[in-house]
């Protein structure tokens, strides 16, 4: 196969040599699906490059021996690797191949790409090197689209990834592939989910649109427009018009400018009926190419539907759509429902963080947007309601792990909401109304605790997600077998006082820190005991755990930390943290609490689990009788 190969004459077995995620646009290219045209640069022309220039032996020499847990050392091999790389001048052949292929795909001038690494390792069986091999967005000209081929072969050899594969046992020649895709220059762009999450409703495409660039609607920066609409019929069945403030556009430069929006600009539809129709049957071809529901992240561009990212849809439930009890009544503010349910309480509204002691237990919390640290703000919260965000925003995910209702997307619930007073919140059909509803199914007060008698025992186990010490007991009366998932951040967030784990073991020691989280441990196993707990341990994401208090002391800063420095990986790296959670396991097993089990999240390798077992297996719990340990298989490599 020729070094530079386009997507059309790639298919999902090419990874060998285009990389995993150069194969998969191939794969979804020969599918018919609108993917932005591109190439790869095969991995074939990576090892020849550092061959004819000697830099394979060199770095081979460079690395030999290397004792990868020296950090020091780790880090000066890696820099000068990398630096080697760099110094790299292609072949003549394979600089006029890419060349060419880059006019092609310019249509004989310059034109933005992204260039993205697709090591050939990624997203295999055996590893994922998830976040490890860098990527450039809206790269322009022949000098930096070949500078930036460079740099990420040279991250093959980035410290992480060298000790990455180390551990790994991977003593070979690391290999990479760079994919060479066309920018989406998007004027409108947004999500969609082929099956409608709020009802499930296989019938119903429910999307979320916003002017300019999607990191707008992802990152809940705006309140982008939301429509359900009818799968076969492409009927809008419900839109809502959100007030889309400004927009986000690529300057001349490259850079991402953000254009202020007038109120006429700002409330005007997103998408046309002709826009509607092409994302509904996108919508189906894509759902149709994979088999089961999708979550599609899409952009429009010059009145074309292009498909960015499909991913399955992991929160279906088989949930039915609740009575609308609040129907008829006039509403004070309307929104997204993006976490359903009802709840009842005092409007509490915060401009920030320093007003946190003004919520009380119970109350609505209402503000602009939130971010990961109004989390504690938002446990003591019946409900949540914001100004601004969409489905997929900070808010309306964290209240959906929760179990809070939540309502996105108001626009203007700070200033037409007043403080004190007293609504009842239909996050379902994304209404706030004024007083008590507690007619038909509506909230109630809160009954007594009563004992309610299990059923007769069936051959499925029913266990239930937790998170919070004081549901322990009214959860534990309910017809269940156990906890399935005890969430660690929460509880840790209680535990810490919001200071970063460092911080507050560096104020207050290790033994604090294992009394405090054994305490909320305690709650847990007495409650539910014999019926097992399954503690899941912290998984904190670095932009998480920035936000505490002392956190970018420790923290390293990632373009994407969902899938970069977090649970078993972050273990291995900072053993004496995971060290203190497993103490607080064993000293409540101790107690004889031997209901409580470990689960170690977002494992991506068999290395990882290795390692963690074996800190596990060195630590009190190693040598304790019936203590089970899990895994939680977030990356599909992994089953």
């Amino acid at each position: 196969m020729p070094e530079v190969v386009w997507f059309k004459d790639l298919a999902k077995d090419d990874a060998a040599i285009a990389g995993g995620k150069g194969a998969n646009l191939g794969e979804l290219v020969r599918a018919g699906l609108p993917v932005p045209a591109g190439f790869v640069v095969t991995a074939d022309a990576y090892r020849r490059a550092l061959e004819q220039t000697e830099a394979s032996a060199e770095l081979r020499n460079l690395l030999a021996d290397l004792d990868v847990q020296d950090t020091t050392q780790l880090n000066l091999a890696a820099e000068r690797a990398q630096k080697r790389v760099l110094e790299v001048e292609l072949p003549e052949d394979l600089r006029q191949s890419i060349l060419e292929a880059y006019h092609t795909l310019s249509e004989g001038g310059a034109t933005f790409v992204a260039v993205r690494s697709s090591a050939t390792m990624e997203d295999s069986a055996k590893a994922s090197f998830a976040g490890m091999n860098r990527s450039f967005l809206n790269v322009y000209g022949d000098d930096d689209l070949l500078q930036r081929i460079r740099e990420v072969w040279a991250s093959l050899y980035g410290a992480r990834a060298v000790y990455y594969r180390a551990e790994q046992g991977m003593s070979g020649d690391p290999a990479i592939a760079v994919v060479v895709q066309r920018m989406v220059d998007a004027e409108k762009s947004g999500v969609l989910f082929t099956v409608n999450p709020t009802t499930e409703r296989v019938n119903e495409i429910a999307l979320d649109a916003a002017f300019g660039l999607g990191e707008v609607v992802v990152g809940g920066e705006v309140t982008p427009d939301h429509l359900v609409v009818d799968k076969v019929t492409g009927k809008v069945l419900e839109r809502e018009i959100g007030f889309k403030d400004f927009k986000l556009v690529r300057g001349e430069l490259g850079e991402s400018q953000r254009i202020p929006l007038s109120d006429e600009e700002a409330q005007q539809p997103v998408l046309t009926r002709d826009e509607i129709n092409g994302l509904v049957q996108l919508a189906v071809r894509v759902e149709d190419h994979y088999g089961t529901p999708q979550d599609l992240e899409w952009a429009i561009e010059g009145g074309t539907v292009h498909l960015v990212q499909s991913r399955p849809i992991t929160t279906l439930k088989g949930k039915k759509p609740e009575a609308r009890v609040t129907a008829g009544r006039e509403a004070l503010v309307r929104g997204l429902g993006a976490s359903p349910g009802l709840a009842v309480g005092r409007v509490r509204i915060l401009r920030d963080l320093s007003e946190a002691d003004r919520l009380q237990q119970g109350d609505v919390l209402v503000t602009h947007m939130t971010s990961p640290d109004w989390v504690p703000l938002m446990k003591r919260a019946s409900a949540t309601v914001t100004d601004a965000g969409g489905l997929t925003s900070h808010a309306a995910i964290v209240s959906r792990e929760m179990g809070l209702p939540c309502i996105v997307g108001t626009h203007d619930a700070t200033e037409r909401l007043f403080d004190g007073e007293l609504v009842t919140v239909d996050a379902s059909h994304g209404v706030v109304l004024k007083g008590r509803i507690t007619d038909g199914h509506g909230p109630r007060p809160a009954e007594p605790e009563k004992a309610i008698a299990l059923p007769d025992v069936t051959a499925t186990k029913l266990y239930v997600n937790l998170a919070e010490p004081d549901q322990a007991r009214s959860v534990a009366q309910l017809p269940v077998d156990g906890v399935g998932l005890l969430r660690a951040e929460f509880m840790l967030l209680d535990v810490l006082d919001n200071l970063h784990p460092r911080a507050f073991v560096a104020e207050c020691g290790d033994e604090s820190f294992v009394n405090r989280l054994a305490e909320g441990l305690r709650t847990f196993a007495s409650a539910f005991q014999p019926r097992p707990i399954i503690y899941r341990a912290s998984d904190f994401r670095s932009n998480e755990y920035r936000h505490l208090e002392g956190g970018e002391e420790f923290e390293p800063t990632e373009e994407n930390p969902m899938i970069g420095y977090r649970g078993a990986f972050r273990y291995v790296q900072e053993p004496d943290l995971f060290k203190l959670e497993l103490a607080a396991i064993a000293k409540v097993r101790d107690e004889g609490f031997e209901n409580l089990h470990l689960m170690i999240p977002f494992v991506r390798t068999l290395w990882e689990a290795q390692a963690c077992m074996e800190l596990v297996a060195a630590s009190p719990l190693g040598k304790m009788r019936h203590f089970e340990r899990w895994v939680m298989a977030e990356v599909p490599s992994v089953v």
